[in-house]
């Protein structure tokens, strides 16, 4: 399917192996996401200059290449519930040109009545700049960081509240996972393991919770910052910056998350449910491509209207956003009503598409406007 990743394809190391067989014991998933296909072209489409030089040049020098860090083969077999469980995630951003800053308030409970285990998050790419529990600042005997992990050691007996305070650079993202900047624009992409280049979290679908999301950012650069779920405030800063806080009222995990801020244009329409509610829909794009947009908000309106009929799901939201943005590493996404999309699958003019083209478009936004409950309210346990 052109906008999912094949869960079997691993980092192209430099060897020959380009495709691994499957271990016995059942299917893995190494966390990583590569285009293979780049690197088979480059290992096997070599100019004919290129081999010559290789065949005369002098041999050299032998160096011993440092050991990679390779990510952990996971299994199934080894599947156990969370220790700790995420009630409410309150996330914080303050949007800038060389950095930003995240916060991240979350409300803990145990997963197991009595556990006193340590309480172990992903993370990667991230400068850790406080933590606290309960309000109080803890010391650094008290965790360790490592480059995948920040483990609290001996957490709180029952509920508490824990706050990350953490720095990123997106504009340095060149992986298209986690917040990175496309043409100037910031946007995330969380599914599988993304959002653990965000802030430090437990990465993984079965951890559900509620969030909100505070955006902050200049308003001549970033006029638009969306997130998931409703609109519920917004207004101007001091220095020329603005804000917008999002509410998400139903738990999700967080490869649903999603943020984007930007320089973007919408085409609004809206669609009324089969209970009567009006939901405001907009389709957000670069000015000069908001012509295209048109089948689009049709083909969003047929797949809301079809889920209704055939399944009886109506939209659960006040809201649903769709983004369109040049540099994606998927075809599109089904964020929790914020869904980004790669621009082949959204813009299309009778000028230049084909009927193909205009049937893709349909087809995709249906198959991502459908997993507002097949998929984001209903999810997966695990990556299996």
């Amino acid at each position: 399917y052109p906008h999912r990743p094949y869960p079997r394809l691993l980092a192209h190391s430099g060897s020959e192996e380009q495709n691994p067989q499957p271990d016995q014991e059942g299917s893995h998933w190494t966390g990583t996401r590569s285009n293979p296909l780049l690197s088979l072209h480059s290992s096997k489409f070599v100019s004919k200059r290129t081999a010559c030089l290789i065949a005369t040049g002098p041999s050299p020098a032998a160096t011993e290449e440092p050991e990679m860090d390779l990510p952990k083969e996971i299994f199934l077999k080894d599947y156990k519930k969370p220790d700790y469980l995420f009630d409410t995630v309150d996330l914080e951003f303050q949007l800038g040109d060389e950095k930003t800053m995240v916060t991240s308030k979350i409300a803990v409970s145990p997963g197991n009545e009595g556990n006193s285990s340590p309480l172990t998050l992903h993370g990667c790419d991230l400068k850790l700049l406080s933590i606290k529990i309960n309000g109080t600042e803890l010391k650094s005997d008290k965790y360790t960081v490592d480059p995948r992990h920040l483990t609290i050691l001996t957490p709180p007996a029952g509920v508490f509240n824990m706050e990350i305070v953490t720095e990123i650079y997106p504009q340095l993202n060149t992986s298209l996972e986690g917040l990175y900047r496309s043409t100037g624009n910031f946007c995330t992409q969380c599914e599988a393991e993304g959002f653990r280049k965000i802030t430090y979290f437990q990465d993984r679908p079965d951890v559900m919770a509620k969030y909100t999301c505070r955006i902050e950012g200049d308003k001549t650069l970033y006029p638009v910052l969306l997130s998931n779920g409703n609109l519920i405030e917004q207004g101007d800063l001091e220095g020329g910056k603005h804000y917008a806080l999002w509410e998400d009222p139903f738990k999700k995990p967080c490869y649903l998350f999603a943020l984007v801020a930007g320089q973007l244009e919408c085409r609004e329409d809206s669609f009324v449910t089969c209970s009567g509610r009006k939901v405001t829909l907009r389709i957000w794009t670069p000015a000069q491509d908001l012509p295209k947009t048109s089948h689009a908000m049709y083909s969003l309106k047929e797949a809301m209207k079809w889920d209704e009929e055939v399944f009886g799901l109506e939209y659960d939201l006040d809201l649903f956003n769709i983004v369109v943005v040049p540099d994606f590493n998927m075809g599109a996404m089904e964020n929790k009503s914020l869904n980004v999309f790669q621009s082949r699958l959204v813009l299309a003019s009778p000028e230049a598409a084909t009927d193909g083209d205009y049937a893709a478009i349909l087809g995709v936004i249906g198959h991502e406007y459908f997993h507002n409950w097949t998929g984001n309210r209903v999810t997966c346990r695990d990556w299996f």
